[in-house]
């Protein structure tokens, strides 16, 4: 009894201690609050003009065969204060040496350095796009942990990512940058990245500043073409295109980047509805907004305004806060001030905003925070990063076709391994892979080496280039990637090798180049030279297993009337060649799904599957309905699709009532089981139809995901809880309204393949 009491009593004691210890932090926070504030606001009475301007300035680092190096003006400008920010600078001793120049300045003043860290900075892991087919949110967060605290211990406090534009045109080449076509499932991945990125606290030194991108609608281009103009409606900009940035917005993103684009005729880097009215005023957004390279400067161009001086006001007055390398604030903000077309309280507002993230980050109080070399040694490319690329590569890959089950490859007999991308690099870690080294990548032709050593005889042909087009090579920079014989050598080399084999792999598609930024493609198939083998080594009657590399949705028609097996790889990173070799002699499970639909033909683009109806809806029987002559109106592969080693059925779809009222939640059931013989994941996929709205609804949204492991002959319960604010929508009067009515509910394994039912949603 006395030791009860005892126990009882030192509970209450620590229950105690952790109530004062409680009030003792949030009082240190509040104090914390109040001394950054009044840090800053005096830290802004002392500055000149000049220095204020210079910290809403960022300039870039430039690269030589010798490593980073620095303008010598701008070396001037950021000890005389007239630059805060550097982007393209890394390597803790590098920026030690750019922070040295900074605390020679008058106020002493921190650099933030920023870089794009899109995905991975030295370990690479798979493009977003091909990241996104995991369908997986804890491993888009783990690669943006890994990424940033790879950077952060490289020297860098800020990434230009995530990318969050909703992209259903795969001609643009940032489809690579980013998530797919549904702003569910792109709100989800912007979520997790935002919080991977920045961790709990930028405090930590392993966090860095995400910067949600590229705000807004940035990608709806028309006609898929980079940089171009955008025209949307006001619904469609708030139902689909504006979810992902609000989505990162949420999840407490510190910046955000101005798109090249138009919204509704001001471009966005001068639209002040959209910086502030909804972006600070609707949104709540609290951190600082960059321009994208030079874009206040483009906006001459555009046509919005005469000069640079009008540009840089303009941009000023609509929230920008930082000029990202067009000096244009720095050379006319000055006169601006003089002449009152800005207001100083609205430029010390955005010099507030820069020095807030610099103070969140720790650089006033330790500026060489992320500029420990030993720290770089220890923490990038380390092995459990490696094997994070890995698991991700593998959950990244999608298998479009598998006829007769020709895949897995059996280690055995004669394999051929032919095309451009076998022993391929450089093309490996992708666009937009930064600090990445495409020398330290793993090729599948080293990892096949390794695997087949022993049991199968493998050969290797190159068969063809990239592209044998010179106008693309010159465009993309890749001469001395390129095989300086003839196409028909190529590919007569490598008929000799396919015809010695019981099978054969090629591995064709684009070059890194041939996506990403400014890489916007009006044919989307495969190369033609690379056709050209494609057929020639078809000819044959081998059995072929076709590895496909790229950034974007591809048209693949005739290779999947021909092709037996087909893998879509994308470009996943610096572990590429073991994640692919897994899976192609089944040490792991495929169990990717696309994220964009791809289109039969480029003649269907844009294509994506969340449609409305038309009132002449197709049917086939019918001319005057809504229809191609020459092709179907279905893409190829839809959205959601992707194929397994094994098999899984769906059964048991139930709902917990049918009738439904306003605040009640939805909860949709049904059971998954692995028929095959063979471990593996699914991701099962919820949609919802609006039938009758006052604003018409698309065919099917995607509400709802989950992805679950299943062993073989396992079967498990899948529910969703789907609230009925999730029905809401933006209707003609831009009101977010609840309508009531009759909903269809998909469950499946795509777009396609799904069970459904109906529901009913009353008013009351």
């Amino acid at each position: 009894m006395i030791n009860l009491t005892k126990t009882i009593a030192a509970f209450m004691f620590l229950i105690g201690m952790s109530h004062l210890s409680y009030a003792q932090k949030a009082k240190k926070q509040n104090n914390q609050l109040a001394n950054k504030e009044a840090f800053i606001q005096e830290l802004i009475t002392k500055m000149t003009l000049d220095e204020k301007l210079g910290q809403l300035t960022l300039y870039t680092s430039d690269m030589s065969v010798t490593g980073p190096v620095m303008r010598d003006n701008y070396k001037q400008d950021i000890i005389s204060g007239r630059c805060g920010n550097i982007f393209n600078a890394y390597t803790p001793a590098y920026t030690r040496k750019l922070q040295d120049l900074a605390m020679q300045s008058r106020l002493k003043i921190p650099l933030l350095f920023g870089y794009d860290v899109i995905h991975g900075h030295k370990t690479i892991f798979p493009i977003p796009l091909g990241e996104s087919c995991a369908w997986d949110t804890l491993l888009s967060e783990q690669s943006a942990k890994i990424a940033a605290a790879e950077a952060s211990a490289d020297g860098l406090h800020w990434t230009y990512s995530p990318m969050v534009d909703v992209a259903r045109d795969p001609r643009w080449g940032r489809v690579a940058e980013g998530s797919g076509e549904d702003p569910v499932l792109g709100s989800a991945i912007a979520r997790a990245k935002v919080k991977g990125y920045q961790g709990s606290s930028l405090k930590n030194k392993e966090s860095i500043l995400s910067c949600v991108k590229h705000f807004a609608l940035y990608g709806a281009p028309v006609a898929g073409r980079d940089y171009n103009t955008v025209d949307m409606s006001m619904q469609n900009m708030f139902n689909v295109y504006l979810p992902p940035y609000k989505a990162a917005i949420d999840a407490g993103a510190g910046s955000v980047m101005s798109s090249f684009n138009e919204i509704n005729g001001v471009p966005a880097t001068a639209n002040k509805w959209l910086m502030t009215d909804l972006l600070r005023n609707q949104w709540g957004f609290k951190g600082f907004v960059v321009t994208d390279y030079t874009s206040i400067n483009e906006m001459v161009n555009h046509g919005n305004v005469a000069n640079e001086y009008e540009a840089g006001v303009a941009a000023l007055n609509a929230g920008i806060d930082m000029d990202m390398q067009g000096a244009v604030y720095m050379t006319y903000l000055k006169s601006a001030v003089e002449k009152k077309a800005v207001k100083i309280t609205d430029i010390d507002a955005a010099v507030y905003r820069v020095l807030d993230a610099k103070w969140q980050l720790g650089l006033f109080e330790d500026p060489y925070l992320y500029c420990d070399e030993n720290r770089a040694k220890k923490s990038i490319m380390t092995p459990s990063n490696l094997q994070a690329a890995e698991e991700t590569a593998i959950a990244s890959m999608v298998l479009l076709k598998n006829e007769n089950k020709i895949l897995p490859l059996k280690n055995e007999g004669q394999i051929a391994f032919i095309g451009p991308f076998i022993k391929n690099k450089r093309d490996l870690i992708g666009n937009w892979s930064g600090a990445g080294n495409w020398t330290q990548a793993s090729s599948l032709w080293d990892a096949v080496v390794a695997k087949t050593a022993g049991k199968a005889n493998i050969s290797y042909a190159m068969g063809a280039n990239v592209t044998d087009d010179t106008v693309l090579i010159q465009k993309m920079h890749i001469q001395e990637f390129i095989d300086k014989r003839s196409s028909e050598t190529l590919i007569n080399e490598a008929l000799t090798v396919a015809s010695k084999a019981t099978i054969v792999v090629m591995a064709l598609g684009e070059s890194e180049g041939m996506s990403g930024e400014a890489a916007s493609r009006s044919d989307i198939g495969i190369p033609a030279n690379q056709m050209l083998l494609l057929k020639a080594i078809h000819a044959l009657g081998k059995p072929i297993i076709l590895l496909l590399s790229n950034g974007r949705p591809l048209t693949l028609s005739w290779e999947n009337d021909h092709i037996p097996a087909i893998l879509e790889t994308w470009f996943l990173g610096t572990q590429s060649g073991p994640a692919i070799c897994k899976v192609l002699f089944g040490d792991a499970n495929p169990s990717g799904k696309l994220t964009m639909s791809f289109p039969r033909s480029v003649g269907q683009v844009p294509i994506y599957y969340a449609a409305k109806h038309t009132g002449r809806p197709f049917d086939n029987s019918q001319k005057y309905t809504s229809k191609y002559l020459d092709i179907d109106n279905t893409p190829l592969y839809p959205f959601g699709f992707g194929l397994s080693y094994t098999q899984f059925n769906y059964s048991n779809f139930k709902l917990n009532q049918t009738q439904y009222k306003v605040n009640d939640t939805i909860v949709a059931c049904i059971e998954i089981q692995n028929t095959g013989n063979r471990d593996g994941y699914e991701t099962i996929q919820l949609y919802v139809q609006d039938l009758v709205g006052s604003s018409t609804r698309p065919v099917k949204e995607l509400k709802k995901f989950a992805k679950v492991a299943l062993k073989a002959g396992q079967s498990k319960q899948v529910c969703f809880k789907l609230t009925t604010d999730e029905l809401r929508f933006y209707n003609a009067n831009m009101e977010r309204v609840l309508e009531p009515g009759t909903f269809k509910l998909f469950i499946g394994k795509n777009v396609v393949d799904v069970m459904e039912t109906t529901f009913e949603l009353s008013g009351q």
